[in-house]
């Protein structure tokens, strides 16, 4: 076994989430692309490779990455791009997305022959939270003005509206689908292609699927255009832990069991978006313990939980969902040792893929 702390990835669960997107595909005729800026741990992408069409980026490295590792479709979108990196994701990328009509006309004769996509913010959205919500107000995410947007249509083949995060509600999704043709039906009509984006929480249990499907292949044949998914956490949720070590339990009104790991360093948007993950490991139980991180920072906290036993050091403890936003995010806050990845394969093999020591830490810095 790796020492801890390490992400596990379990490959029977990815492959669950995989088998409902295969689902979807058949059922609507969307393209579904793999949103790296969620996760681009890429050894997996041999088995997601079977199932997903492709990859969508939001900068150069990203876009690089999925070319080289996943293969099949490569969308390379940026919020902003430098003439340097337009000129080289061109060689390369299927189709590249501009997120603002000033750099479609800056950089489009940089791309050639290559399909040309544009970001649309249709000023509607669904996000739990302001800050990733990508049609909040003061947005730099996407055109808004429809006249501006008709102006320059003839100069691009697709369209790429993001506007869903963590989005459950197929019922709220349809009815964004019906105003948003309503809204740029003209504009539409004269594409070849459209993206909706990523969070859409289609994987989720209880997610009706086939409902989504019908409104997207509704959508596609209202317009005559070929639709791209961009999921993200939808392909990966459940399918990995953080597993960590308990190295002291100190008491200030609560026990409090200090982790070989970090929420900033490790887990980052916990922090960001003030939630808590759920610990899956040890069984839960009547003993309330906060199980907190190692750094300086004083709110570095995964979560209080009860446990069927108090905890010890020495104890391993397991973060569950600890796959999207997770190892993209990783830094070396503090210097503490950034969690190694192991993979736990189909045929049940343990795969240790990636450790972190010194050097790396050192060779991140100057």
């Amino acid at each position: 076994m790796p020492t801890t702390p390490y992400y596990l990835l379990d490959e029977h669960r990815l492959l669950r989430n995989l088998e409902v997107a295969e689902q979807l595909r058949v059922d609507s005729g969307v393209k579904l692309l793999l949103a790296l800026k969620c996760f681009a741990t890429w050894s997996v992408f041999d088995l997601m490779s079977r199932y997903l069409d492709g990859t969508t980026s939001s900068s150069l490295n990203e876009a690089r990455l999925g070319h080289e590792e996943f293969g099949k479709e490569t969308h390379a979108y940026s919020v902003a791009y430098s003439a340097d990196e337009v000129a080289e994701v061109t060689t390369f990328a299927d189709k590249v997305i501009f997120n603002s009509v000033s750099q479609l006309r800056a950089h489009r004769a940089l791309v050639g022959a290559t399909p040309v996509g544009l970001r649309v913010n249709p000023g509607l959205s669904h996000s739990h939270f302001d800050l990733a919500d990508p049609a909040r107000r003061f947005s730099r995410l996407g055109v808004t003005d429809v006249a501006e947007l008709r102006a320059v249509a003839e100069d691009v083949s697709g369209l790429m509206f993001h506007f869903n995060c963590e989005n459950g509600d197929v019922d709220g999704l349809a009815g964004s689908l019906e105003a948003i043709g309503v809204k740029y039906a003209d504009v539409l009509h004269r594409m070849a292609w459209i993206s909706l984006g990523g969070g859409i929480s289609f994987t989720n249990a209880s997610y009706p699927l086939a409902e989504l499907a019908a409104a997207l292949k509704r959508f596609a044949e209202r317009f005559g255009v070929q639709v791209y998914l961009e999921p993200g956490e939808a392909m990966v949720t459940t399918a990995a832990e953080l597993v960590t070590t308990v190295l002291d339990v100190v008491h200030n009104e609560s026990d409090i069991a200090i982790i070989d790991a970090s929420v900033e360093a490790h887990m980052l948007d916990h922090l960001i978006y003030s939630t808590n993950p759920r610990i899956s490991s040890p069984e839960p139980g009547p003993h309330r313990v906060i199980v907190a991180g190692r750094t300086c920072l004083a709110g570095d906290v995964f979560a209080e939980q009860g446990f069927a036993a108090p905890l010890q050091v020495g104890d391993e403890v397991r973060i569950a969902d600890a796959a999207g936003y997770t190892m993209v995010k990783a830094n070396w806050f503090n210097g503490v040792a950034r969690p190694g990845i192991a993979v736990r394969r189909l045929d049940g093999a343990l795969d240790v893929v990636r450790q972190f020591g010194y050097d790396d830490f050192k060779r991140s810095l100057s």
